[in-house]
């Protein structure tokens, strides 16, 4: 396994948290926006929620990101 596979797969990791939507699959689990408040941050589901907000909100380049990854796949082999 090298560096380039291992970068694909936090590649992917960060598309399944972006497509993570809060009405359907986060709030119903007690993961939404609004249980993130200011004295729950610092535990290890408050650092998730704010992640998984965080790459909501980096979409853009999770797509330039990805484009490139396929460019390099097709020329590479």
């Amino acid at each position: 396994m090298g560096l380039w596979t291992l970068l694909e797969g936090f590649l992917l990791l960060a598309n399944a948290m972006a497509i993570l939507n809060e009405g359907r699959f986060l709030a119903p689990r007690g993961w939404g926006f609004a249980d993130f408040s200011v004295g729950r941050t610092k535990s290890f589901k408050g650092q998730l929620i704010g992640l998984i907000y965080a790459t909501q909100y980096l979409r853009v380049p999770l797509i330039l990101l990805n484009s490139i990854c396929i460019i390099l796949k097709l020329v590479s082999g």
